[in-house]
């Protein structure tokens, strides 16, 4: 199953520098899902040829309109395109009634049922969750209500090594087989052993977002042992004081904070205006976290499986 982020925007409070304002767009498998929604973000799903009639869940992580200016937008043309599916709305509360006030006011009745679900940025909270997904919020330290996101795949089954099955397996075997249990004979006793039939399955993977937050160590219980995380990196430490008046992170800290997860992987993103270069932030990061990459707008990052061989 495919498990990729594609950046559709980097960007801070203001767009600069051909950056635009934070979104991403995932692909799990055949599931699509967008992550904030600022101006200019349906622009960029066009240039990217990310196909939003396979979205049918957004995640909005506060109400600056940095993070979800785009969304009336997007919703609006996906009425004109005549979507005709759900459409599922996961942000804080107030958001429903932003948008509901727009549709009021230009006398929009959308094609496809809008549902929303407020997020509380109070604990771990499972959003979402089908037979090969969990989706969760989490706090992050911001000036107004924020949440991170974590996309996380469950456990597989056990993998059955073909070669091994035996001519009595019956389909229940089987099942149990990827269970991870033995097979018993009629007296209970064991007559194959798992392991001996069996191997482990492809560990599941995932990806944390942390939007706009300060350096907060308490976030780390929440995304520990990540494959990939993106977390803000506002500033340069030579901004630091900077950062904690705005409750944003410097790229240091963002690395620090996937150092102290065990994270695989950084992205860093959110970079203010200020910087019309990135290098130095990544330099900084790199320093602490030498497994750091740039958010770059239009670029795809692939969670792939373990290098273990299955």
């Amino acid at each position: 199953m495919s498990f990729s982020v594609k950046i559709l925007g980097s960007s801070g409070a203001a767009p600069a520098y051909d950056r635009h304002h934070s979104s991403q767009w995932l692909e799990i498998g055949k599931k699509r899902f967008l992550v904030d929604c600022g101006e200019g973000t349906q622009m960029q799903l066009q240039r990217y040829l990310c196909r939003t009639g396979k979205l049918k869940r957004i995640f909005i992580s506060h109400l600056h309109g940095d993070h979800y200016f785009g969304l009336i937008g997007l919703i609006s043309s996906m009425h004109l395109f005549r979507q005709i599916d759900e459409l599922h709305i996961y942000g804080p509360k107030g958001l429903d009634d932003i948008i509901k006030i727009q549709l009021k006011y230009s006398d929009t009745f959308l094609n496809f049922k809008l549902i929303f679900h407020e997020t509380h940025p109070d604990g771990l909270e499972l959003l979402y969750e089908d037979s090969e997904l969990s989706v969760y919020s989490f706090p992050l330290q911001h000036r107004v209500p924020c949440t991170g996101f974590l996309f996380r795949e469950k456990p597989r089954p056990r993998k059955i090594i073909k070669e091994r099955i035996q001519p009595d397996f019956s389909l229940l075997n089987l099942a149990e087989l990827k269970q991870g249990k033995d097979i018993l004979d009629e007296s209970g006793k064991i007559k194959y052993r798992n392991e001996d039939y069996t191997k482990d399955p492809m560990p599941p993977r995932s990806y944390a977002y942390c939007s706009d937050t300060k350096y907060s160590p308490e976030i780390v219980e929440y995304i520990h042992g990540v494959d990939l995380l993106y977390h803000e990196a506002t500033f340069t430490n030579e901004f630091e004081d900077r950062a904690l008046e705005t409750f944003h992170s410097t790229a240091a800290q963002a690395a620090l904070t996937a150092k102290m997860a065990g994270a695989k992987k950084l992205i860093i993103g959110h970079f203010s205006a200020r910087n019309k270069e990135l290098d130095p932030l990544l330099q900084e990061a790199r320093l602490v976290f030498p497994d750091t990459e740039l958010a770059v707008e239009g670029e795809t990052f692939e969670l792939p499986f373990s290098t273990v061989d299955f």
